[in-house]
């Protein structure tokens, strides 16, 4: 039955994968619209041609493919690893870092080709769906949005490709390999299918970017990365482009088996979920950037950028990206990590990244009052009133509770 409120031309997100390709034919169908699909390229490994020529096979009037790999790079994965963001401290947040850019460029054609509608290809059950919407929202709320996994029949991935079947559309999800793979320049994700049991081990051929650690050369690569304000720009002295730069580390540290990990998080909707995510560029640009922020960061906006990267990352997680909070943290970032330049050279072995040399011409590291030998710039017995002056809350709060010392071990106790 063909929805009763009209829509005339509507703008897809499209990958060319199962579910925004069963949705072209559905939604002429079921609106009776002209369909625009709209690819973005965040660096995703795909033959765009086959995808333009698919889409239009597939129904759609128009397939425009939209090149920001390197926008993605610099103006959406740096700053979030400058923020340090990382969600439940595992989650690098590939998807949820592209899904606002390409909600960005598919507002941007719908626009440009008169389109009254967005449609978009997440379940909902999903993030997916928060984020895109999110961004609708800000950035063209006239438009109609269509949801079509909250409106059609069809219930699972296994009736999906019964539809695609039906009407003739390829797609390489099976019925025996259903788990969803999503792809961009910093990550690859798997979900669904056979990982939705927590309790089992991911297949072993699953895996893109990194090969098994296990299978990992067995003598250890070192990798200089040069920092300028929080921002990765070079690779072994080498200045690249940012979307050039994670490409080549994705390639070294892939190589290595860096940057696998298997979580269960907490979904903005509610319920837990379990992903396998390779970030292996990302993975290497976070530990090298924290050991960069220890030598460079005062002690105090050291540990308050801690609290601020675990806010971004649920910024970024819950699709918040264009609001005024994370604009705001991003102008804190810009002053906290003005020194924040130098090199950190990082050892890759087996699955493993391991910060070994730092250096900056802003370095707070002093030899001279750190070195545990003899020095003439620190006078440990100033330490004695330090501790002293410290202390006075605890002294006073004992005074005025004596209580606490029966918390005391008593004298003789267990020897």
């Amino acid at each position: 039955m063909r929805n009763m409120v009209s829509v005339r031309k509507v703008a897809l997100a499209y990958s060319g994968g199962l579910d925004t390709s069963v949705m072209v034919p559905w939604l002429r169908e079921r609106y009776g619209c002209e369909v625009v699909a709209v690819v973005a390229d965040v660096g995703q490994l795909e033959d765009f041609d086959a995808i333009r020529q698919k889409a239009l096979a597939s129904g759609a009037s128009s397939c425009h493919v939209v090149r920001v790999k390197e926008e993605f790079a610099r103006d959406y994965l740096f700053p979030a690893l400058r923020a340090g963001a990382v969600y439940e401290g595992r989650y690098l947040l590939g998807t949820a870092l592209a899904r606002p850019l390409i909600a960005r460029v598919q507002v941007e054609v719908a626009l440009r080709t008169g389109c009254d509608a967005l449609a978009h290809g997440c379940t909902g059950k999903g993030n997916d769906q928060v984020r895109f919407e999110l961004a609708y929202q800000a950035l063209a709320p006239q438009l109609r949005v269509i949801a079509p996994w909250r409106e059609w029949e069809l219930r699972s991935r296994e009736d999906e490709i019964a539809y695609a079947q039906r009407h003739g559309i390829p797609v390489s999800a099976t019925p025996e390999k259903p788990y969803s793979v999503d792809q961009n320049l910093w990550h690859t994700s798997y979900e669904g299918g056979v990982l939705e049991d927590p309790a089992a081990m991911p297949p072993a051929g699953m895996f893109q970017l990194t090969v098994d650690p296990e299978d990992a050369p067995d003598a250890p690569q070192y990798v200089e990365i040069a920092f300028e304000s929080g921002f990765p720009v070079a690779l072994d002295g080498v200045r690249m482009t940012p979307a050039t730069l994670v490409e080549s580390l994705n390639a070294v540290a892939g190589a290595h088996g860096v940057g696998r990990v298997d979580v269960v998080e907490n979904r903005l909707v509610g319920m837990k979920s379990r992903g396998v995510y390779e970030t292996p560029a990302g993975t290497v640009l976070l530990a090298a950037l924290r050991d960069l922020e220890a030598l460079t960061l005062d002690r105090d906006t050291l540990h308050f950028k801690e609290l601020v990267g675990s806010r971004y990352a649920q910024l970024v997680y819950y699709g918040q990206w264009y609001s005024p909070l994370r604009a705001a943290l991003d102008g804190f970032l810009e002053v906290s990590h003005r020194f924040v330049t130098g090199t950190v050279t990082v050892k890759l072995f087996k699955g493993a990244c391991l910060p070994v040399a730092r250096s900056s011409p802003y370095s707070l590291y002093r030899q001279d009052l750190a070195t545990f030998g003899e020095d003439a710039v620190y006078d440990q017995r100033h330490a004695e009133g330090f501790i002293q002056l410290f202390g006075l809350p605890t002294r006073v709060y004992a005074s005025v509770h004596p209580e606490v010392r029966d918390l005391r071990v008593e004298e003789g106790v267990g020897g």
